[in-house]
């Protein structure tokens, strides 16, 4: 009895904050990571920009977005945009 079934590869996600839409069908999403400094053990944020695949050109500055890993877009668009988990309100 062989197991002929593929498993998928698991797409990595990651929740951020919108800080630019200017270009078209990218925003710039900001990822906020919170974790303990290894040496001095106190609590340090890290953010880090990612670049990601906007087809509909739906989000805005200020939007809590969820992105997706995906293929490599351009030269820095290796992710894509899920969904909007919270419209920022102006």
């Amino acid at each position: 009895m062989e197991n002929t079934e593929v498993k998928k590869s698991v797409r990595k996600e990651k929740v951020g904050t919108v800080i630019s839409n200017k270009m078209n069908k990218t925003i710039v999403v900001e990822v906020a990571r919170r974790h303990a400094h290894p040496q001095f053990r106190k609590i340090v944020i890290t953010k880090k920009k990612f670049y990601a695949h906007d087809e509909k050109q739906e989000a805005q500055i200020g939007d809590t977005v969820c992105i997706q890993e995906t293929r490599p877009l351009s030269k820095l668009k290796r992710w894509s945009l899920v969904k909007i988990v919270k419209h920022d309100v102006i």
